[in-house]
Formats: C-alpha cells, structure tokens, sequence
C-alpha cells in the first residue's frame, strides 16, 4: 500500500516544462502572461521614454509608444482580476501595441536609410549610430505576450 502511495506521488510530480503545460493546460498561465504583459509596458515605455529623450523626441510620433506603456500596464492587471477584461481590453490594447511596434519599426530602418551612405554605403556604421533596428520589436513582442495571454484557457 506504501509502495502504491510512494509510486502515485513520483507520478503526480511534475517539473520543469511539464508544469508550464500543466498551467496552460489549466488555465493557470493566463493570469501570468497578463502580469507579464503589464510588467513588460511599463518597463520598455520607461526605455523608450529615455531614448527617446535622447533624441529630443524630434518626432511627435516618439511619444506613442510612451503613452501605450501605462495603456498595456492597465489591460495587462486587468487580464490578471478579470476575465473579461482579458478577453476584451487586453487583446485590443496589445494589438494597439503591436501595430505600433511594427510601425515604429519601420520609422526606425527609414531613420537609418536617411543617415549619410544609407542603407548601401555606410549600413553597418548607420546601423550602429543610427535608431536602434531592433528595439521596436520588443515593444511588439509585449504585445504579442498580450494577445497571447488573451487566446489562453482561463482557469475556473
């Protein structure tokens, strides 16, 4: 009988990537990928407010991104208390988000493009002193968390 106790406990614990498909399968990683979300505005709004006041914020269009931190924060703690919240406000302010992403994306290669040399002459060095490339990505990978978080399984 202790055998059969000790067997079923080795059984029922699980680790590693097996719990985070036991907590999607559950429902439980929805409320984290929310917090995530929430989290991960706040935190790339506040880089990009500095970079961007690096550069004087020389295009009122730099301001969008810093305005959609504290939008993504809210939809992202409202993911986490409320279910409708997280099917509703968190897919469209992520999706907001993400839009803004790709299109801060293409503001920055256009912003390396119109560096001297281009995008043919001088491209390793216009990369490199040029808008970050890369950055904008990442504002749309906190959204993607977002719509993300919004497709999964609520726990009950």
């Amino acid at each position: 009988m202790a055998r059969r106790r000790a067997k079923k406990r080795a059984a029922e614990a699980i680790y590693g990537v097996d719990r985070m498909v036991r907590n999607v399968r559950t429902g439980r990683f929805e409320r984290s990928l929310s917090g995530l979300t929430a989290i991960g505005s706040l935190i790339t709004a506040a880089e990009i407010f500095f970079e961007h006041d690096r550069a004087s914020f020389g295009n009122k269009l730099m301001w969008i991104p810093v305005a959609l931190g504290p939008v993504g924060a809210a939809a992202g703690v409202g993911g986490v208390v409320s279910k409708r919240l997280a099917k509703t406000a968190l897919p469209i302010a992520s999706a907001v988000i993400v839009a803004n992403g790709l299109q801060g994306t293409w503001l920055h290669v256009r912003g390396i493009a119109r560096k001297p040399g281009g995008l043919r002459k001088n491209l390793l060095y216009n990369i490199e002193m040029g808008p970050p490339l890369l950055a904008p990505l990442l504002v749309t990978l906190v959204g993607g968390m977002g719509l993300l978080a919004a497709v999964l399984r609520r726990e009950k």
